[in-house]
């Protein structure tokens, strides 16, 4: 299935996204320590499931070892709104979904589903900017990376 191409940003409600506006979903399994005292998701596992998500699917993807290369991709800026409840125990699916592609930069938007429903219940956004392991300064994305994503976005054109 061909995914729309409209871009999942503040032109479109997030809360109108499928996971066919998505290149890659993970599905992912919440823990028990997941949950907080209120009985729903701590808003810190969005963002673990997120990382996750887009680091999987890099690893998978691109056939790269994260932890071996000489770049590091590290967290510029993150977001996160949330529209509905998650808890423990429900597998859940993880969208993500390239919306710019820089030298040295990716942002990605991300879509939290419950496994065994269509409604978005949360929009992420999420930048890497890839760095020097030793110098610290920023330096273009790894070839392989970068071309499991523009695959990703011509898939989408």
């Amino acid at each position: 299935m061909t995914a729309p191409t409209e871009r999942a940003d503040a032109t479109v409600d997030p809360r109108t996204l499928t996971r066919a506006h998505f290149d890659h979903v993970a599905r992912m399994t919440t823990r028990w320590s997941d949950n907080d005292m209120y009985g729903h998701l701590n808003n810190a596992v969005y963002y673990e499931l997120f990382d996750s998500a887009i680091n999987g699917w890099l690893i998978g993807g691109a056939g790269v070892d994260v932890m071996a290369l000489p770049e590091l991709g590290v967290v510029a800026e993150s977001g996160c709104r949330y529209y509905r409840e998650l808890e423990y125990p429900r597998p859940l699916d993880v969208g993500v979904r390239v919306e710019r592609l820089g030298r040295s930069s990716i942002t990605y938007a991300l879509g939290l589903f419950d496994a065994e429903s269509d409604e978005l219940a949360a929009f992420g956004s999420w930048v890497h900017v890839y760095i020097d392991r030793t110098s610290r300064s920023s330096v273009p994305i790894p070839a392989a990376i970068r071309e499991l994503l523009a695959r990703a976005e011509q898939a989408r054109a």
